[in-house]
């Protein structure tokens, strides 16, 4: 009598840890609609508002140009260096404040259920899956800068800022 009320105790607790397991896993994936379709971003010609985190971005990476579609040219990968000089450059032919993001501003970008590019290809056309620079230094190894690596979504601090990464302007609201 004792082990089958043992037994009908771990069958429960292994229902009860199946549907608990079911439930938290697939609550991530039930969340696809992203970006523009979700009503993070808004889009207006070559900027993209993002209500979240109250700030402007630059549709297109350095380099890019918008053709009023999506983004033309090729990419520029830059060091921290080039980054100040072409933040001047910005704030000359577009107007306003633009900087490299914040760690957690770029990492809102990320889109984890999207398959190839963990960005918003919509609000973001051709980006390219690969470390794109924050302007903010890792604080446990202050030598480096973090980056957010759009073909994993995942953030590292490990670059130094000689080393050439792409580059998406940002500017408050």
């Amino acid at each position: 009598m004792l082990r089958q009320l043992m037994n009908m105790q771990r069958s429960y607790f292994v229902v009860l840890v199946m549907v608990c397991g079911a439930f938290f896993m697939s609550a991530p994936t039930a969340a696809v609609a992203t970006g523009l379709a979700n009503g993070q971003f808004l889009a207006r010609d070559h900027l993209i508002i993002d209500l979240r985190s109250g700030v402007e971005w630059m549709r297109c990476s350095v380099g890019q140009r918008w053709n009023g579609n999506s983004c033309d040219g090729e990419i520029i990968r830059l060091n921290h260096d080039d980054v100040a000089r072409a933040i001047v450059i910005a704030n000359e032919q577009l107007g306003g404040s633009w900087r490299l993001p914040s760690r957690e501003e770029l990492e809102g970008l990320v889109c984890a259920a999207c398959e190839v590019i963990k960005i918003d290809s919509d609000s973001f056309p051709q980006t390219v899956p690969e470390p794109y620079w924050t302007g903010e230094v890792n604080g446990f190894a202050s030598r480096h800068f973090w980056s957010v690596n759009f073909m994993t979504g995942y953030t590292y601090g490990r670059f130094f800022p000689q080393q050439k990464l792409a580059v998406r302007l940002v500017r408050d609201r």
